[in-house]
């Protein structure tokens, strides 16, 4: 018995001594990780581009839903049409029209969303960038110089490396890489009671692509809510096309 309550009391000691010495990132990295670990959560994503940005459109908010382990559903906004989209791992559907398609068929489809916009290529984009809130904070930490610690979370200013991989994330697709210059961003994640709530990036920078130049300054706020409550169901069709 005595051994016993030994060994517990220098685990908690090592715990403790480790709380102790975890910095921000570490800080911030588990409460994205207590996130991961719910069995669901939904997410607003809204994205303001300063000056309008593409021709005066900025992108529409996006609306997601993730169980863990299982599907996630994306709901995308631009004006008048809503655009539906599910991913699974390395795999998702789109619904375009009143038909799911699979990812090869989405990127197959030439059809047009109005003003050049293709939702198969807009798909196949997101999913191949697609990462759950909770992962991007894990991604986005690591790319915050000395963040610290505030009141409400925790914020920093992106490396510079950083700010271009998100300034890239912006562009149309097809062509050469983006040519950037002068990047710079910042991160602020909103933390309560070691659970994240929200959190926010805004980058800058001039970006040269297929010849164009323009100066982009863009913020994308994600806002966590329904941890635990929310309800994910994928419709049969979109199950099959995301299989």
């Amino acid at each position: 018995m005595k051994r016993i309550s030994l060994v517990l009391a220098s685990t908690l000691a090592l715990g403790s001594l480790w709380q102790s010495f975890a910095g921000p990132t570490e800080e911030l990295t588990a409460a994205a990780q207590k996130l991961a670990e719910q069995s669901n959560y939904s997410w607003r994503q809204i994205t303001e581009v300063a000056g309008g940005g593409n021709g005066g459109r900025g992108p529409g908010p996006v609306e997601g839903k993730v169980e863990k382990n299982g599907y996630a559903l994306l709901t995308l906004s631009r004006g008048e049409t809503s655009i539906q989209s599910v991913i699974k791992g390395d795999k998702g559907a789109i619904k375009i029209g009143e038909e799911w398609k699979s990812a090869a068929e989405a990127a197959a489809d030439s059809g047009g969303g109005g003003g050049g916009w293709n939702p198969g290529r807009f798909f196949a984009r997101t999913l191949k960038n697609f990462k759950t809130p909770a992962a991007q904070v894990v991604s986005l930490a690591g790319k915050v110089k000395d963040l610290k610690k505030t009141d409400s979370g925790y914020s920093g200013e992106l490396t510079e490396d950083g700010a271009k991989e998100y300034l890239s994330m912006g562009g149309r697709g097809g062509g050469d890489a983006p040519s950037i210059e002068g990047a710079k961003g910042n991160a602020t994640f909103w933390v309560k009671d070691g659970a994240l709530t929200k959190f926010s990036f805004q980058v800058q920078g001039k970006v040269s692509f297929n010849g164009n130049d323009r100066e982009v300054d863009r913020t994308t706020t994600i806002e966590i809510k329904d941890v635990g409550t929310t309800r994910v169901e994928i419709p049969e069709a979109a199950q099959k096309k995301a299989s």
